[in-house]
């Protein structure tokens, strides 16, 4: 099979060549890879050193078909549209028995500490593979580990209810597009941090810009501000995600990190406690999702919509995880069979 591998840490190293075809073990599942996002994540494991397997295949999110199972597989058959949970995990630790798989004492995720799907064929557990409904996009489907799940477990954990303000900064971002159309579907009032007027067919009621943002909430919540601040940009937009934050608010974050260029949005940020207890607001972190919340979203997908903006094929995969940090990138990014 083509895939894109590393032997050595950073972009300019990565090469697409032939390597052997995996033979699934017996709870694995072998899938034909369709689609799969592009993400910080990945950019970030291939200019990582020491990984493994080497040489290593990065790609933590994608959706295909399946291909071949092994003898102990149960709940998929060979020819069934999947997509991927992308978090590894042993089903035996106190994180993943209270249903946390995302944060497994002993697991980790597919592409970064397994062999991932920027390849024409991947092996991953039965347990993190589900079907597809039939009218779900590859795009969608390409996108449910980790761009749909991080703000869907996000929201959740904020516990957005209906009527009261979501404000998303880093809205037309791949986690952004999907928060927005989740703060929708809990009948929440949307606003999107952004100028992309395509966020108002994904479910953003009003879109407004960085600068003045504060006085912008202000006006439109008649002065009440925000009930829930979803912060995917870290330092960027901290202050202001705090300052627009009103009683009883909720600012979620999962935004933060620098790669191995020394790009990224840093980790660090100050805080006013006053800030924080005058109002009674929480500050709530999370990562990822767990098992229970990424098989909601999947029954869930048909309803779902990715605003894409380039598909690469695998041979032009290095590109692809170039132009992640374009300027001019208007959507998501896949590397497509």
């Amino acid at each position: 099979m083509l895939a894109m591998v590393s032997n050595k840490p950073g972009i300019r190293n990565l090469e697409v060549r032939k390597i052997k075809t995996p033979e699934p073990k017996r709870n694995e599942v072998l899938i034909r890879v369709v689609a799969a996002g592009v993400n910080p994540v990945d950019y970030y494991v291939i200019g990582e050193s020491n990984l493994t397997p080497s040489p290593h295949i990065a790609g933590s999110e994608f959706a295909g078909v399946v291909e071949k199972i092994g003898p102990n597989v149960k709940r998929v058959e060979r020819g069934d549209r999947v997509s991927v949970y992308s978090w590894l995990f042993d089903s035996k630790c106190d994180m993943c028995t209270s249903g946390n798989e995302m944060m497994c004492d002993g697991g980790g995720m597919i592409g970064e500490n397994s062999n991932g799907g920027y390849a024409e064929y991947s092996a991953v557990p039965e347990q993190n593979v589900f079907k597809l409904p039939d009218n779900t996009s590859w795009e969608v489907g390409a996108s449910l580990g980790i761009a749909a799940l991080t703000p869907y477990h996000a929201i959740k954990e904020a516990d957005l209810k209906r009527n009261e303000t979501l404000v998303v900064y880093g809205a037309s971002g791949n986690t952004g597009m999907f928060a927005v159309q989740f703060g929708r579907m809990r009948k929440a009032n949307v606003i999107a941090v952004s100028s992309r007027g395509w966020l108002k067919k994904l479910g953003a009621e009003y879109l407004i810009g960085r600068e003045k943002n504060q006085n912008a909430i202000k006006r439109l919540t008649s002065g009440r501000m925000a009930d829930v601040v979803l912060n995917s940009l870290g330092p960027a937009m901290w202050q202001d995600s705090l300052n627009i934050l009103g009683k009883k608010g909720r600012l979620v974050t999962f935004g933060g990190w620098i790669n191995v260029d020394g790009k990224g949005t840093g980790f660090v940020v100050p805080i006013n406690m006053q800030s924080i207890y005058g109002r009674h607001a929480k500050i709530i972190g999370t990562t990822g999702g767990p098992l229970k919340d990424f098989s909601s979203l999947v029954r869930q997908s048909a309803k779902l919509r990715v605003k894409t903006w380039k598909k690469f094929k695998l041979e032009d995969g290095a590109e692809a995880l170039q132009r992640l940090y374009s300027e001019k990138r208007d959507g998501r990014i896949f590397i497509v069979s």
